[in-house]
């Protein structure tokens, strides 16, 4: 268990999912407040453009991402030098972004800010175990690269996040 200082770099998909399926604020409204909380405490935060991903359409979720008081960062000339270093290690990790399979373009660049800032990335993506694939996603290069990786849920233990259901 990481001490009170570990960071978590979040993916778009953590936040899009949880709000789309699972965590809903209409039932759900203390995971956003947990999540606004540790926004304002340093201990999350999001690539810009993650941000940028989710804010591009204006709905329930943009909104509430655009008040939160989570960290965004900017990528500037560290985070490009993590990036080549990623690349470096293993040519294979290119084939993270796929430009005509409309995915998401800031997937490298959470885990370059991940590695510069030594936190850990949480993302709803899985491994690709098949052998000899050319696919690669957040988690594999992750691994490869000795970051630490986990899921909303993992998360949501390693936290030791709490939520409190009502009957209205």
């Amino acid at each position: 268990m990481p001490n009170s200082s570990q960071k978590y770099c979040l993916d778009a998909n953590v936040l899009i999912q949880a709000w789309q399926k699972y965590y809903s604020p209409s039932f759900c409204p203390s995971y956003w407040d947990v999540l606004d909380k540790l926004g304002r405490e340093g201990r999350i935060f999001l690539p810009q453009l993650v941000y940028d991903e989710i804010t591009r359409t204006e709905d329930d979720l943009s909104r509430w991402l655009k008040a939160s008081k989570i960290p965004k960062r900017i990528l500037d000339v560290q985070i490009t030098e993590c990036w080549k270093d990623i690349l470096a290690v293993n040519p294979i990790h290119k084939n993270l972004v796929d430009n005509n399979r409309n995915r998401s373009l800031a997937d490298p660049w959470v885990i370059a800010h991940a590695l510069r800032e030594n936190a850990c990335v949480v993302t709803k993506e899985e491994k690709i175990t098949a052998p000899n694939s050319t696919k690669i996603k957040i988690p594999n290069v992750c691994s490869n690269i000795g970051l630490r990786c986990m899921n909303d849920f993992e998360f949501i233990l390693e936290l030791n996040l709490k939520f409190n259901c009502q009957l209205y």
